[in-house]
């Protein structure tokens, strides 16, 4: 069984967001073009508290709980998402992973949904190539899990120059499979 997993296209991430993602509103329209081939579309969602320890040392305030930053863009089609997945809850320790907070101390739901479900391959896309996308897959590799990473689907912050290529090569060495939102095996519905 198969899902589809879209990573934190949030408004914050977003051009003119708190931590926007040059073209990260590209990544809307190949998302909103894949939920109709898949049966399960799994989505997570940075949900920081105000307080979060990343605003002091890493990052801007971005996604905080209930803000309109956190929320989902209104051109993402939402309604085609059955599971959202918080992550980023803590306050003392960030979450880049859709599976566990980065200390690995701290698991999100996704890995029991998945289960649940029996999915066993998944197709990765979102938010940051370099940063959550990448975490996220390196993540369902060491769990066991087949994965996609649908490259056209994803952007990256490139803090520095050639982060997300350098990302995709990661992700590929360890195991996932890098394909195109135009894959002949995105034509047929359900798969």
């Amino acid at each position: 069984m198969k899902a589809l997993l879209l990573i934190d296209i949030q408004n914050d991430f977003l051009p003119g967001g708190a931590l926007a993602v040059q073209k990260g509103d590209l990544v809307i329209p190949i998302a909103n073009q894949l939920m109709g081939k898949f049966k399960h579309v799994i989505a997570s969602q940075d949900w920081h508290p105000k307080d979060h320890s990343s605003f002091k040392t890493t990052w801007p305030v971005h996604c905080v709980q209930g803000s309109h930053g956190a929320e989902f863009p209104e051109t993402l089609h939402t309604d085609r998402i059955e599971k959202v997945i918080k992550k980023g809850e803590h306050k003392e320790v960030d979450s880049y992973s859709a599976f566990f907070d980065n200390d690995h101390q701290t698991e999100t739901e996704l890995l029991e949904y998945l289960r649940e479900q029996k999915i066993d391959a998944l197709f990765v896309m979102g938010l940051a190539t370099d940063y959550c996308v990448k975490f996220t897959v390196l993540d369902a590799l060491d769990q066991g899990f087949k994965v996609y990473v649908i490259t056209d689907g994803c952007q990256g912050v490139n803090v520095g120059r050639g982060d997300a290529e350098k990302a995709l090569k990661k992700m590929r060495q360890k195991g996932a499979k890098l394909v195109h939102s135009s894959d002949s095996r995105f034509s047929r519905p359900q798969v």
